[in-house]
């Protein structure tokens, strides 16, 4: 499998997209290829033909047949929405919230990397992303039987006033099916910020896949403010259901290592002071807050939180500890896990600076 920096420096190398050895032409496309199944999610009008695009191309003719269809003025929100909506809508989060799955999460770190890099390559981390989930949706057929999202049942969906209690409800009780349906509705009928604030908390309720949960929150968000919040209903029902990813039994009738932190911050958080937000800086509280980090466990960390932000310490020293603390760790203990506890302590840092 390809990585993102072999890709991009093979394409760089080679100087010019057009000199990739790509195939010519397509397969031909059948009028029941075209029927839209009543079974399967349906997107927006305007991007089905992308997504579809995306889906039927074979790995090794889709980075030509993309640039061919950018060549005839398919925009750069246009394929960024459409490799969004295809990840969620192939790619299962299941049996974790990672592995095949980064092809979802990935989708706005490419945008980051296209727009942070030379107007001439900016096209590349997307094509890169492109390759990259025709690889994992192939995975996703070995392991999940060729999982697609399916249709949302329109019969269930909860109405306007009802929608909010019963996504909250179905969350806590972790119900699939009774989730889905509730954010779909959500999805139409409120705000997309209003729906954030909840995923926001959600996304960091248990530590289940590493961090993986609380990255997908904050990384859907990013991409839909990129992309629309008209492609935003799949997205969501998608994040919802990998929120809801989980071992064994349910989680609401057992006490498990992963729901036990956040069961206990739920009780703390009521300790802190109301006027936490108008702490000072203190750079002697971020150094404390770092040797906790390296040598105490969950609870001394987090009680140590409490107690600096009841002393008047502004929450960002503790912030500056955290995003500190994780890069050290990877220093120290170079790896895929300590790697996370950097993107995780991202993800969290991003919710709490987007949540109102």
């Amino acid at each position: 499998m390809s990585t993102r920096r072999s890709f991009l420096q093979t394409s760089l190398a080679a100087g010019a997209l057009g000199d990739l050895a790509f195939l010519s032409g397509l397969s031909p496309v059948s009028a029941a290829d075209l029927k839209a199944s009543k079974n399967v999610v349906q997107l927006a009008p305007e991007i089905e033909p992308v997504v579809r695009m995306i889906e039927q191309t074979p790995r090794e003719r889709l980075l030509e047949e993309m640039a061919d269809r950018i060549k005839k003025g398919l925009s750069y929100a246009e394929v960024l929405a459409a490799l969004q909506l295809a990840g969620v809508k192939n790619v299962e989060p299941r049996p974790s919230v990672g592995h095949k799955f980064h092809t979802v999460l990935v989708v706005n770190s490419a945008h980051l990397a296209s727009v942070a890099g030379p107007k001439e390559h900016r096209w590349l981390p997307l094509f890169w992303a492109l390759d990259y989930y025709k690889s994992a949706a192939a995975r996703d057929v070995r392991e999940r039987g060729d999982w697609t999202m399916s249709a949302v049942d329109e019969s269930a969906i909860p109405s306007s006033q009802h929608a909010r209690k019963s996504f909250l409800n179905a969350m806590q009780s972790w119900d699939e099916s009774a989730a889905d349906v509730a954010v779909a509705g959500l999805a139409r009928t409120a705000k997309l910020d209003d729906i954030y604030e909840m995923f926001f908390r959600l996304g960091a309720r248990d530590f289940r896949s590493i961090g993986h949960k609380a990255i997908f929150v904050a990384n859907s968000y990013r991409a839909l403010q990129t992309i629309g919040e008209q492609h935003a209903e799949p997205i969501l029902r998608s994040l919802a259901y990998a929120l809801l990813m989980h071992e064994g039994d349910n989680p609401q009738k057992r006490d498990d290592e992963a729901d036990r932190p956040y069961r206990r911050n739920v009780e703390l958080v009521n300790t802190i002071r109301d006027d936490w937000k108008s702490g000072q800086l203190d750079s002697e509280a971020t150094r404390e807050f770092l040797q906790v980090l390296r040598k105490g466990n969950n609870q001394e960390t987090c009680n140590l939180a409490i107690e600096q932000l009841n002393q008047g310490v502004s929450p960002q020293s503790i912030w500056d500890a955290m995003l500190v603390g994780s890069s050290e760790l990877l220093m120290r203990q170079p790896g895929i896990v300590a790697l996370h506890s950097v993107t995780t302590s991202n993800a969290l840092y991003f919710a709490y600076k987007t949540s109102q």
